[in-house]
């Protein structure tokens, strides 16, 4: 008859699966939150990138502007024109360099996620030695 302080083997093996369970899914609870995390800041990097992007394009087309109303005029009109195409290309610029330092930022492999995975598994062949 087996004392109360010594445990079957199934009863070892149920504990172990049971472990085993809940690290995968706390991994995977970790990985979706680290997913998340890094995806809302490619986002807003991207918003920055778009916005960037748009405006040069504004930027381009005024210059445009400027060549046609300058060639057109040869006065102060296409100076205004231009003017506004240098304050637009000039914010243009500084939200792209924005968006870019922050894209450098984003880690689209989530780190902490695959370091523990790894820890788990050196902790598994460290108990099955």
């Amino acid at each position: 008859m087996p004392r109360h302080d010594e445990r079957t083997v199934s009863d070892v093996l149920q504990d172990i699966f049971g472990n085993l369970q809940d690290i995968v899914r706390s991994e995977i609870r970790l990985a979706k939150a680290e997913i998340t995390t890094e995806t809302g800041r490619a986002a807003r990097a991207g918003k920055s990138l778009v916005a960037g992007a748009v405006l040069f394009l504004y930027a381009g087309g005024l210059l445009l502007l400027s060549a046609v109303q300058g060639l057109s005029l040869v006065l102060q009109p296409w100076v205004a024109a231009l003017g506004i195409c240098g304050l637009v290309s000039v914010i243009a610029a500084i939200l792209i360099s924005r968006g870019r330092g922050r894209l450098r930022s984003v880690h689209p492999a989530p780190e902490r996620t695959i370091e523990s995975t790894k820890e788990n598994l050196r902790w598994l062949k460290n108990q099955t030695k």
